[in-house]
């Protein structure tokens, strides 16, 4: 495995295996047209890593923690780049120490649960998504959007005293006031793109997790860069924001921290033309 330096070896698209921010703190400043990724949400997955991001004591600490990945986002990103930001919601555990298993989607179980957190009480909606881009925005990106994933395929919740949620968030989120947005590239219709998308999600062979469907990512690929760009995703999972920029062509860098899940990801785009290689940030 090559001992390279992050920033020696950006000739073409590269999966990089480590922490997020601690990669990208290697990365050369303005260098992306574009960011588009899905970090791990707050206290609903235990992906079995050290410090991984999500399984924070209180929700507070978990956007603290991801401010600072993005803060390094906004730095590499080019003066006209633009995020695109997607983020799920979660309840308070009601002081559950675990989460017991799920037949339909067993991973979900966590041995260890947060407590609820301080100013909330069990069962409330924690609001991750707003409180994320309002720190974000706070922090000094512009918050250009709020789009609304719906999922008409959602998740069955047995749930019998509120509606079963069916959407997530996307925040397009920009470094500058003027940036690159091809608004002509992602018509509907004919007509400027809505902020609702209704998008199935996709399951993919050998994820054992929650993946980005490829075409959520496609029109922020679409919208936000040229072909030859590069794009970010500093948490890239199963790699569909790789596959989808491969099929577009574009360039771009995937950081993943869990080493299986780079090898999904490069199973999954390696049919492409592009030779894929992986470098560890830590050695």
């Amino acid at each position: 495995m090559s001992k390279k330096s992050p920033a020696s070896c950006l000739t073409d698209s590269t999966v990089l295996q480590g922490d997020a921010e601690k990669i990208l703190q290697q990365l050369p400043s303005n260098w992306f047209r574009c960011c588009v990724t899905s970090p791990p949400y707050w206290g609903l997955r235990d992906y079995g890593e050290d410090d991984q991001i999500g399984i924070e004591n209180d929700p507070y600490k978990y956007i603290e923690r991801l401010v600072a990945v993005f803060e390094q986002v906004r730095r590499v990103l080019r003066d006209d780049g633009t995020l695109w930001l997607n983020i799920g919601d979660s309840y308070t555990s009601g002081n559950r120490a675990y989460r017991a298993p799920d037949k339909k989607n067993p991973v979900r179980a966590m041995a260890h649960r947060a407590k609820t957190p301080k100013g909330l009480k069990p069962k409330d909606l924690i609001g991750i998504p707003w409180r994320l881009a309002f720190a974000l925005q706070e922090a000094g990106w512009y918050l250009r959007g709020d789009i609304i994933w719906e999922k008409p395929n959602c998740m069955p919740e047995s749930v019998k005293d509120r509606p079963t949620r069916a959407h997530e968030y996307v925040f397009q989120l920009s470094k500058s006031l003027r940036y690159h947005y091809d608004q002509a590239n992602v018509r509907v219709n004919g007509r400027n793109r809505r902020t609702v998308w209704s998008i199935p999600t996709e399951p993919f062979s050998g994820a054992h997790f929650a993946t980005f469907p490829p075409k959520l990512v496609e029109p922020c690929v679409l919208a936000s860069s040229l072909p030859g760009d590069w794009v970010l995703d500093p948490f890239f999972g199963s790699g569909t924001v790789g596959a989808v920029c491969e099929q577009q062509d574009r360039r771009y860098v995937g950081i993943e921290l869990n080493p299986e899940y780079v090898q999904i990801a490069l199973e999954r785009i390696r049919c492409t033309a592009r030779t894929l290689f992986t470098l560890d940030a830590t050695s």
